[in-house]
Order: C-alpha cells, then structure tokens, then sequence
C-alpha cells in the first residue's frame, strides 16, 4: 500500500510489550502495521490506564499528526512481535496529495474508524458489560459476514478485555465462561481463543444482562 513512498518510510520491529510511542510524545509520523497488533493507551493525570483499541494487520496509527497534532495523545505498545511501517509525517502528506488511489484508501481508513469509534460510544453508553464484551470479541478476531469461527488476536488477556469494556475482571471471566458453556467461544491449546458465529445471539438479544 505504501509502495509510492521512496524517501522518509523506515519498516522497524517491536517485540512484545515494547513501546512504539509514548503518550505526550512528539506527534511527528504514523505507522502502518504490517505484522502483529497494537494496543492504545490512554493514561490519567492520576495514573489510571484504559485500552482504547487493538489493531491489527493493515491498519494505521498515530495519523493525528497530519491534522495538526504535535504531541500523542496514547501510548502504543506492540500487544505481541510485530513489524510496523513508520512513516514520516511530510512523507505520507505529499504522497497522499500525489496519489489519489493511496489517498483513497487512506481516506476510507479515516471513515471506517470514526464509524467503529462511534459505534463503541453507543456500545459505552447504551449496551449491557456482556454484549459490550461479545461485540469486543466479535471486533477482535476480525469476523467477517462468511465467516463461521475466527481466533481472537494475540497478547489480549481479561484484564485488557475489561479495560476496554469497562468493567471489573471478575464480570469478563463469568461472562467468558458462560459464552464457553454455551460454545461461542473456546479455548484452544497455545493458539488463543476462537471465536464462533454463534456469539452474535448475544448482541441480537435484546435481554441481555
């Protein structure tokens, strides 16, 4: 996708737990993951921390400094070993002006995160802690409209998986247990969690508690 870009591009690794940037840092590039995921968070002036979001294969991050940001506003830390594509801010400015497909498909990007961002502040405001967890897994192993089961992305444990639904640990592991015992999700032997087709009855359950 970033073939167009000649100069000001660097592809850089990260193991696990390895910070790509700091909250407050200066905002002067993007990345684009090409291998592994990523977790933004967000930290307090008091110290409390909260995922925002995960992101996986394809997708880009820290692009507010095209919009004028000078200093991040989350910490990014690689979720498992990933490979990223650090992109220069002026770099990807002039190839976005010079290239109407890539800027396209940037711009599609752009979308399709403020709709799922809007979509999670309804979920926030409006939705039981265990649809908002099953819509959280159903967005994390990627499902697709074909799909019958997918795997959850790596490095996500139920201490991340409460912070981004907004509840305690305890709640995540009832609720995690019970879509087991009904066989919506299992676990599977060094390889994570599977995610089935079936768990959308939680969301299209208007009773869910």
């Amino acid at each position: 996708m970033l073939a167009g870009i000649s100069k000001g591009k660097t592809e850089v690794v990260f193991a696990s737990r390895d910070t790509v940037f700091q909250q407050g840092s200066a905002a002067d590039c993007l990345y684009f993951v090409m291998r592994g995921t990523v977790q933004l968070v967000v930290a307090s002036r008091e110290g409390k921390e909260a995922i925002v979001a995960t992101l996986g294969s394809s997708e880009f991050f820290g692009e507010g400094c095209l919009a004028g940001q000078t200093q991040r506003i989350f910490t990014a830390i690689a979720s498992d070993d990933c490979t990223l594509m650090r992109v220069e801010k002026a770099a990807m400015a002039r190839v976005l002006h010079d290239e109407p497909r890539l800027s396209s498909v940037f711009v599609t990007h752009l979308l399709q995160r403020i709709v799922r961002y809007e979509a999670d502040l309804v979920d926030q405001l409006f939705n039981s802690s265990e649809r908002r967890l099953a819509r959280l897994l159903m967005l994390l192993s990627h499902f697709r409209e074909d799909s019958t089961s997918e795997t959850v992305v790596a490095g996500v444990n139920q201490e991340h998986l409460a912070q981004m639904v907004g509840t305690t640990r305890s709640r995540i592991n009832h609720f995690m247990n019970k879509f087991r015992k009904l066989g919506y999700i299992e676990y599977d032997n060094g390889s994570g969690l599977t995610v089935h087709r079936d768990l959308r009855n939680v969301l299209l359950n208007d009773e869910a508690a």
